[in-house]
């Protein structure tokens, strides 16, 4: 809604343009939206203008002021998400333009349209690979075994399937977590759940499902709790552990639908028959899915990939001194103080784009799943266990974020 005032010339045009880079930085604020005010308040300024917001995380009032003291007031609404990461990507060289003064407000109008009007930069069935890719990856970190692979392959092309099915029919997209889970866990439960040798049925869903689950969001949210952004952390938290309990719900259904008991949601892992070798190459397989699934442009396949090594390998080496949460802790502060200042240079990525890969390595919505279908299963103290791991490792990420950015100094805007 807009305050009736007069405007001063330019001030309409200078409006649109900051209305529209709200919008896209909301819709692309999955990961959080702590950059958000900064890059707009600092772009408004560099126009010659002046801007404020109150921010949640699907919206913002965001009031525009011109040089002579008119002002306008809009209400700015978007879908935090994390799939168009191409365009936080074109976004930045346009900002720090910007910035430098090197374009004015038509200019970046034209540009900014043309990001946000810009089409994805892999065509639909390289997304789908992308997801199955991802999920392959992951496969490893569940269950080092081949047959694990072998599941996720089938599993994560039908997840992969109705991810891309739902961009083309929204209404698909409302529903998708818990269509996916469902038809995710039916396929488990009569296909290839047969035998506790082979896992438990939750270990073989967890890989396809990954691309659903809601861990990077969690670890999100508590970042911004931990960093003291209460409204936007704990409405993303309510969302993430909404989410959650979609996929959840969606597990247990396919599991009445299929007539098994809840007993069968166990959660023994497999005898590894993995080679080191293969462990070692699924992050690269992880980060090409990263790239194709989340629209990031491939020439910064090789600098993820090295972020993502790094980050496995601080985690792994700190953990073996110290402990799981402490490893978890050290690897989210190097990754973030990395990613922060790689991110500085106008002519590198956004941070968000850094930190995307490495974070996933870290992320840990899948022992908030196999939690709550372990309890589900009527496994109380694995059940707790898991959830109580959840809450711990999520806190030891946020609040490794929070001071790896601290460390690294002040950041310069979620865009730029």
């Amino acid at each position: 809604m807009e305050s009736s005032r007069a405007v001063a010339p330019g001030l309409d045009e200078l409006a649109d343009l900051l209305t529209r880079l709200t919008r896209l930085l909301l819709n692309t604020s999955g990961e959080g939206a702590e950059g958000i005010e900064e890059t707009v308040t600092t772009t408004a300024r560099a126009l010659g203008g002046d801007a404020s917001l109150l921010l949640v995380p699907d919206a913002a009032t965001l009031t525009v002021t011109a040089a002579d003291g008119t002002a306008r007031t809009v209400t700015v609404r978007g879908v935090p998400e994390v799939f168009r990461l191409d365009q936080v990507t074109a976004l930045k060289p346009l900002l720090a333009d910007v910035g430098s003064g090197r374009t004015d407000v038509t200019r970046a109008g034209i540009a900014l349209a043309r990001i946000e009007g810009s089409s994805p930069p892999y065509p639909w069935w390289a997304k789908l690979i992308g997801i199955v890719l991802f999920a392959l990856g992951f496969a490893p970190l569940m269950q080092p075994t081949w047959y694990e692979i072998a599941t996720t392959a089938v599993l994560a092309t039908i997840a992969a399937t109705l991810a891309v099915t739902a961009d083309r029919v929204p209404r698909l997209a409302a529903v998708l977590p818990l269509l996916v889970s469902t038809v995710i866990s039916v396929v488990t439960i009569e296909a290839f759940a047969r035998t506790p040798t082979h896992g438990g049925p939750v270990l073989l869903m967890l890989p396809a499902l990954f691309y659903f689950v809601p861990g990077d969001y969690l670890s999100a949210a508590t970042a911004e709790l931990a960093a003291g952004r209460m409204t936007t952390g704990a409405i993303r938290l309510v969302s993430s552990v909404f989410l959650l309990v979609q996929l959840y719900l969606g597990v247990l259904l396919g599991v009445y639908a299929t007539g098994a008991s809840t007993r069968a949601l166990f959660d023994i892992a497999a005898e590894a028959d993995l080679p080191r070798w293969a462990l070692f190459l699924s992050w690269i397989v992880f980060t090409a899915g990263t790239v194709l699934a989340f629209a990031i442009p491939y020439r910064l396949f090789w600098p993820l990939l090295a972020l993502v090594y790094v980050t496995v390998a601080v985690q792994s080496l700190v953990t073996k001194l110290i402990g799981e949460t402490g490893g978890t802790f050290v690897a989210a502060v190097v990754l973030t103080s990395v990613a922060t200042i790689l991110a500085r240079a106008p002519h590198r990525p956004p941070r968000l784009v850094l930190l995307l890969p490495g974070f996933f390595t870290l992320t840990v919505g899948s022992l908030g799943m196999r939690g709550l279908t372990t309890l589900a299963g009527g496994y109380v103290i694995e059940g707790f266990r898991d959830l109580l791991k959840l809450v711990t490792i999520v806190t030891a990420i946020a609040v490794g974020m929070v001071v790896g950015a601290t460390l690294a100094g002040p950041g310069r805007g979620e865009g730029e």
